[in-house]
């Protein structure tokens, strides 16, 4: 096949879920603009950081683009007459900066290519939908059965996975999806094992796993065709999207936020909680939950995405669970993604931030209960529900399934090695990126204590305590060595003087009054 025959790019060992971080550190003015020099860092690490020029028609050209996500964002309007005042680019900077802190901490506009090339052009100077077109050709060579309909510009949050609407040429009306997408950071698996892999999973057969017409992968990608949904993926009914619009259209600022009905949750909740069982028990690394990987089948949710793991492909979560580092499994990673997906079914939103220690109200007091069980504070360091605890719970053990359908998914013994192997390795990068994490946390805590202003009048008032008993002492010193100097004719023998040293005058005759005869103040020594 042509597409096996693809030279491999090479493993891509950028994980994009790793987020970044911007500080403009200066401007200088040229003749007839400003520039602002943008420090940018990737992660916790102040080594993998670089600097980056850019001129506010740069900003505002970014923000037009990002104008699909009809999100009001906080960028300084535009100034004619004054704009190379030293005042006004002084307050200007200060309103980039706010721009820059929420574009880079909003976890949509963070992971979208838009804003990764402004912050990181080095590392997304690639045209990916130029190479998943090169790729989707070269595989219709030696298929020539399918046909493209059209590109699904965006769809997906992913920079490295494109999508295309395809059709059979002698079934033209039935509609398939095609995803390309690029090999991961966590791509374990030796090359043939992957190839496999990904072959195997047309056979799997489940009421809760939507069905694979065709997959197959080489040294650098891979490629999977599915049947299209025009009702969409789970993430499209909360947002009430279309589901051929861009990723940031759909789901950035959702016209009307409203959760799902009870029954809806409940149902929709046992189901992808039996998938996830269901996969555990097989041994295969899933770790990429969320509701737009979830498609919609009638009442019936069906998982998307089998192959991210197998492909070494980030999870859309990871900056969260990588901040705790109780969430060290993929079955914890799976817990804790689910939790967000009962979260935004339950709100018709994702929440504020993690951890969540208070809920608004619910259409159950037991949505409620699993909620604190996998998304609060005491739940991050005591440890999270397993996936067959879930089930147990009030909130989904009275739901009834109706499929018929019986799972089916045989995965060789060998091949159950080598995934048990991956998955592994794919947690061991995540307790070492979490232990940098949690490094980086207790320093950034002990410097922040270290320069509070309690912190600041406490040294110094231990350094003035210290100054006046240094100050005592030394004056006690001095005074006993005056002291010893006067005595030094009474005794047997006196003590060796220098030849240069004054003779202290005679004080025969010289009467004392009672006043003379106090300590003198160690500020009157000469």
């Amino acid at each position: 096949m042509a597409f096996m025959e693809k030279p491999p790019a090479g493993k891509v060992l950028l994980d994009d879920t790793v987020p970044l971080t911007a500080q403009i550190e200066a401007s200088q003015s040229l003749h007839s603009h400003t520039e602002y020099i943008i420090r940018v860092q990737r992660g916790v690490s102040a080594e993998n950081s670089w600097q980056i020029v850019r001129r506010y028609s740069d900003f505002d050209l970014l923000n037009n683009s990002l104008q699909i996500s009809t999100l009001s964002l906080p960028l300084p309007p535009k100034k004619l007459i004054g704009n190379m005042e030293r005042e006004f680019i002084a307050e200007r900077q200060k309103g980039l900066q706010a721009y820059l802190d929420v574009i880079t901490t909003h976890h949509i506009l963070s992971n979208c290519e838009l804003v990764k090339k402004f912050l990181d052009p080095n590392s997304y100077s690639v045209n990916y939908t130029e190479i998943a077109l090169q790729h989707v050709s070269m595989f219709f060579r030696s298929e020539p059965k399918w046909e493209v309909v059209e590109p699904l510009k965006d769809i997906g949050w992913r920079i490295r996975k494109k999508y295309f609407l395809m059709k059979i040429k002698n079934q033209p009306k039935e509609r398939l999806m095609l995803s390309w997408a690029d090999l991961g950071p966590d791509k374990y698996l030796s090359d043939k094992d992957l190839q496999y892999a990904v072959k195997l999973l047309s056979s799997c057969s489940h009421p809760y796993i939507y069905k694979i017409t065709f997959a197959t992968a080489n040294e650098s990608s891979a490629l999977v065709i599915r049947p299209f949904s025009e009702k969409g993926t789970l993430k499209d009914l909360i947002y009430k999207a279309k589901p051929k619009d861009p990723f940031l259209k759909k789901y950035c600022n959702p016209k009307k936020i409203q959760g799902l009905e009870l029954q809806q949750i409940k149902t929709y909740g046992r189901q992808i909680l039996e998938v996830l069982k269901f996969l555990h028990e097989k041994g295969f690394p899933y770790g990429h939950l969320h509701s737009a990987n979830v498609m919609l089948d009638g009442d019936t949710c069906k998982l998307l995405d089998l192959e991210n793991s197998l492909l070494g492909l980030p999870s859309f979560y990871r900056s969260y669970f990588s901040q705790f580092r109780k969430i060290n499994t993929l079955e914890g990673v799976d817990v804790h993604c689910f939790g967000h997906l009962l979260y935004e079914m339950t709100y018709g939103r994702p929440p504020d931030m993690i951890p969540v220690d208070n809920f608004p109200p619910a259409p159950s007091v037991f949505v409620v209960s699993v909620l604190e069980s996998i998304l609060t504070c005491e739940a991050m360091k005591n440890g999270m529900p397993t996936v067959s605890r879930l089930l147990q719970m009030p909130l989904f053990s009275d739901v009834l399934l109706t499929s018929s359908e019986k799972p089916q998914f045989k995965i060789p013994t060998k091949l159950k090695e080598a995934l048990k192997t991956s998955k592994e390795c794919i947690e061991k990068r995540l307790t070492e990126d979490q232990k940098l994490i949690h490094q980086h946390r207790r320093l950034t805590r002990a410097q922040s204590h270290h320069g509070s202003e309690e912190e600041k009048k406490k040294r110094k008032i231990l350094a003035r305590k210290k100054s006046k008993r240094s100050a005592y002492e030394s004056g006690e010193e001095h005074s006993a060595k005056y002291s010893n100097s006067n005595n030094s004719g009474s005794g047997a023998s006196s003590p060796l003087t220098s030849p240069s040293s004054p003779t202290p005058p005679s004080t025969a005759g010289i009467k004392f009054t009672a006043s003379d005869l106090l300590p003198i103040p160690f500020n009157t020594l000469s």
